[in-house]
């Protein structure tokens, strides 16, 4: 039997260690103790990784073999037909018409030879990647700051602070362990936590504060507490005045937008005289959040896409951090402002240049030097000064026609960008796109003239760097699966035909590793943090074997106190050395309100689901917690637009329309509603949000605005509804709704109509399978109709229709399809619509980690007298793995116990 694996989780910026074991069957997944990130804590996302794997070894699932122009091809006509048409565009019209797309999917080795070939050898600088989408803002207020993009704190802090803020960061679904670790002080320690969010999330479950601030308000919040506290006499003089330039500038600006706590309250929608005291008698929340902020010295602001995600995001970045400075916690134990990634190597893509306005190790494309330095570095004469076009404006420029050949790498533009039907217009008029994925269908891979196959992430050798600047290996467990290949290997491939062959001799990722880490090196006076020039020799044998480590790892400049905190004894990176704050004005969102759009709609994760699900959308246990994207919305705005809890609704802005289910929600704020951001035209007919949003960006960022969406919405009211049930996928084009998600044994479908229709017809027919035959019961009178094709005894389909939403044991019927034969019984049930259990009707997955549904939890609240979360856990489990559920399990019991006593 093989050995244990020990590698790093594909999901979000935490970087979490995993250890994959052999079983007779497969693999074994769990959280490596030994890895600094989680300690051996997982989420729910992290614990389904093998399902995820299992379903990527289905032939009809993975992308295998190149193709061209709708052929499969062996790899030399692939790697010669890509590097013919790249340089026919290039002698066209000359190297900026080339743009790579690329993303946090990828290894750092990867997304290195990325940028290596476009900007060194193509001459091009336009590449970009969907951290655009997550964390630019971030890198803009970073570097405005302490002069690179640092991270200045580590996990720690989160567990040795006295209080930690969440500042736009559903901590609790996006970064499930660091919820846990911040979780596990707050019992030890009694750590004050606060939420700032426009919505209750389930963050909330372990907050002593919300704050339920304006969408988009979050700059002055942060401007009224800067002038609260330099008004007070809170701010730290002696360590401004040695380290930090910009205080005066900042202080008058942040005054002159919010002079005094009325003005902040009002500009962030919260009531001064909403207490934060449960009894009503204490100070209101916005005093108490300040007065907390100037007591607790040792107090971590985590921020995420909440903060990056707007058209000022770079500004509220900074507001962030002027407090941070102002008060000279930066860098210190449990003390520091701290951005958390969305992407499992969004930090590794940054350190290697992967943004438009970025070079290699953190060099500037704007300042000759750099470019100068790296130019020589990698040898090459087409390496040009200056910035490409960022992620918006690439696809502008592709639909133009500037950009005449475009490369998309492990991403899905055509779903995760704004304004996402003009996205999809700009692919289809471009003559060259080229895809390089690990599936066989995405909605930017229907666009594709070159499909080239990478490999999955359980094949691939390489890093990743998380959020608190640790580079961990990721190692392969499994033989990669038909002819894909790594993304390293096809871009060298292709440099080479292109005629780059000197500069591109990589034979390993260990290879490219080094030279990444002797750039970092290379004449480094220590002005750059990023430094990992400890590596820059390394042998394969030590890549292999390494562990994880935090940077800067530099041969001569470390850092006095380590590498866990940067800029702690108050020496930035910065000509002068020392930090700047910046005066920002709060400033409204481009996009507001108006008497056609009268709502903010704010898009975000769901705990389970990942990007554009092309990964998690393959597990069963994964799309039980939210089957269907669900538009969240106040009771008083649903009774405003007549809208019903479990009805359907169509949500337009003025770029385009959704239709999407309705969960009604006390969590919601009145005006405001949420939706998910994963569903696209591979798992529904009208769920993807691309459409919604408009192209507004930050102006320094270039980051899309994400949170704020005026929006209407108005009843969609189907003339029928069912559920379709199948062994295989079908075409349902013709519907204006419906939604697929993976059950335990066939592909489960929520569907409506406006028209009639032969119902019979969506049954998919088996290839190649001739004892088929179809059972069905009809009431025409009552639009009652149920259906079941057998091949043999055993079921392929299964489709149950009426005038209103279906109520089914979802599970139950799935499960039928892995049996080999149907028994009468169970023939029966189907036709009359009753399942053996009628407690799973609908059941809803609560707990992913030991698949506890809302079922079990109510039966053991009524029958087995639970009457808290550790007697849940206890009793089913629920709760006790990633504990994402606790939440929602909390929320079951607070509904159910009153009913219960009375």
């Amino acid at each position: 039997m093989r050995d244990e694996v020990k590698t790093t989780c594909p999901y979000c910026g935490v970087g979490c260690g995993l250890i994959i074991s052999p079983t007779r069957d497969g693999w074994a997944v769990g959280g490596d103790p030994d890895h600094p990130a989680n300690l051996g804590r997982i989420c729910s996302k992290g614990a389904a990784l093998i399902d995820t794997i299992m379903a990527e070894t289905k032939r009809d699932f993975r992308l295998l073999e190149p193709e061209v122009d709708g052929k499969q091809v062996s790899w030399k006509t692939a790697i010669a037909e890509t590097a013919d048409r790249l340089r026919d565009t290039i002698e066209k019209h000359g190297p900026k018409s080339v743009a790579f797309y690329v993303s946090g999917q990828l290894l750092t080795e990867d997304y290195y030879v990325a940028n290596k070939l476009i900007k060194g050898f193509i001459g091009s600088p336009h590449i970009d990647t969907n951290s655009r989408l997550c964390m630019a803002s971030t890198v803009v207020g970073h570097k405005r700051a302490f002069g690179a993009d640092v991270v200045p704190g580590c996990y720690e802090d989160l567990e040795i602070a006295d209080l930690v803020i969440l500042t736009g960061s559903n901590l609790a679904w996006c970064h499930p362990v660091l919820n846990q670790r911040l979780r596990a002080a707050r019992e030890k320690h009694g750590t004050k936590i606060v939420v700032i969010d426009p919505r209750k999330t389930a963050s909330c479950d372990i907050a002593d504060l919300h704050l339920a601030i304006k969408p988009g308000s979050d700059v002055a919040l942060f401007n009224g507490l800067l002038a609260w506290l330099d008004q007070t006499g809170n701010t730290d003089l002696r360590y401004v005045a040695r380290h930090v330039s910009g205080y005066e500038q900042a202080v008058a600006e942040a005054r002159a937008d919010c002079p005094d706590i009325e003005t902040t309250a009002k500009k962030c929608g919260l009531d001064l005289q909403d207490s934060a005291d449960e009894t009503g008698s204490g100070l209101g929340k916005l005093e108490t959040l300040f007065n907390w902020f100037a007591a607790f010295e040792r107090t971590v602001t985590v921020f995420s896409q909440g903060v990056n995600q707007s058209s000022s995001g770079s500004d509220k970045v900074n507001s962030i951090l002027n407090c941070h400075l102002a008060t000279g916690r930066v860098g210190k134990p449990g003390s520091s402002p701290f951005s958390v990634t969305g992407q499992p190597n969004a930090m590794g893509g940054r350190e290697v240049g992967g943004l438009a306005n970025q070079l290699a190790a953190h060099m500037n494309p704007n300042d000759p030097v750099d470019v100068d330095r790296v130019r020589r570095f990698w040898k090459s004469d087409a390496l040009e000064p200056g910035e490409g076009y960022k992620a918006v404006d690439m696809f502008r420029a592709i639909e133009t026609g500037e950009i005449k050949a475009v490369w998309v790498m492990a991403t899905n533009p055509a779903v995760s960008l704004p304004d996402a039907d003009r996205v999809r217009l700009a692919l289809s008029r471009c003559p060259l796109v080229i895809v390089s994925d690990v599936v066989n269908d995405t909605d930017t891979l229907r666009h594709a003239h070159i499909k080239l196959p990478a490999s999955g992430w359980a094949e691939k050798s390489g890093t990743v760097t998380n959020s608190e600047r640790r580079i961990s290996r990721q190692r392969p467990f499994r033989d990669t699966q038909g002819n894909a290949k790594p993304d390293w290997w096809i871009m060298t491939e292709v440099a080479k035909s292109m005629g780059f062959d000197k500069s591109f001799k990589y034979r390993d990722p260990s290879d490219i590793f080094a030279e990444h880490a002797a750039l970092s090196e290379f004449e480094n006076d220590g002005m750059r943090a990023f430094d990992i020039g400890i590596w820059r020799k390394a042998k394969k044998s030590a890549y292999d074997a390494m562990q994880p480590f935090q940077w800067p790892a530099s041969r001569k400049n470390q850092p006095a106190s380590g590498s866990e905190r940067l800029y702690g004894d108050g020496i930035f990176t910065t000509s002068s050395g020392r930090a700047k704050m910046l005066g920002v004005a709060h400033i409204p969102p481009q996009s507001q309100t108006s008497h056609d759009f009268p709502l903010i709609a704010n898009s975000g994760r769901y705990r389970d689901q990942w990007h554009t699900m092309t990964r998690t959308g393959t597990a069963a246990r994964l799309s039980a917690h939210r089957p269907e994207p669900l538009l969240e919305i106040h009771p008083d705005d649903a009774a405003r637009f007549g809208l019903s809890d479990g009805g359907i609704a169509r949500i337009t802005s003025k770029q385009g329309a959704s239709l999407m289910r309705i969960a009604i929600s006390d969590a919601q704020m009145p005006g405001q509603v949420f939706v998910p951001m994963h569903w696209n035209d591979v798992f529904s007919a009208a769920g993807g949000i691309g459409r919604l949003l408009p192209p507004n960006v930050d102006p320094h960022s270039g980051q899309p605005e994400s949170k704020h969406i005026p929006v209407t919405l108005e009843p969609f009211v189907p003339k029928w509804q069912g559920l379709l049930f199948s062994s295989t996928p079908v075409d349902l084009s013709g519907l204006p709704y419906w939604v697929a998600a993976t059950g335990p044994g066939s592909m489960i479908y929520e569907i409506a109509g406006s028209e009639p229709m032969m119902f019979k017809s969506l049954l998919p027919i088996a290839a190649n399978e001739d004892d088929q035959q179809v059972i069905e019961y009809s009431d025409s009178k009552k639009g009652i109709h149920r259906f079941a094709r057998l091949n043999g005894d055993r079921i392929t389909g299964a489709l149950f229709v009426g005038p209103d939403r279906q109520a089914l044991g979802r599970d139950w019927v799935s499960n039928l399809f892995a049996s080999a034969q149907i028994a009468p019984p169970e023939r029966n049930a189907l036709l009359a619509g009753r399942m053996p259990d009628a407690g799973a009707i609908n059941d809803r997955l609560i707990c992913s980690c030991f698949s506890v549904g809302l079922a079990a939890i109510s039966k053991a609240i009524t029958e087995q007298n639970a009457v808290s979360a550790v007697d849940i856990g206890r009793l089913l489990q629920a709760g006790t793995g990633c504990g994402s559920c606790l939440p929602e399990i909390k929320e079951i019991l607070d509904d159910a116990l009153p009913r219960a006593a009375e």
